[in-house]
């Protein structure tokens, strides 16, 4: 949708969009489960009260 409100092609605009991402990449719904996976074993048991935000660094930019 915010492609054709630009009047551009989706797929220059995603490329536009990948390519300002500082990972230079899109995050995938896998990137989110395994970052839930994590919060649910032990390897995060001390981790409370804290926002893990998976965006690929777009908000530490």
């Amino acid at each position: 949708e915010i492609a054709r409100s630009l009047e551009v092609p989706v797929a220059e605009h995603e490329e536009t969009f990948v390519r300002d991402q500082p990972m230079n990449a899109l995050v995938e719904p896998v990137d989110v489960a395994e970052a839930v996976l994590w919060l649910a074993t032990d390897a995060s048991r001390h981790v409370t009260g804290s926002v893990v935000t998976v965006d690929g660094g777009f908000t530490a930019r």
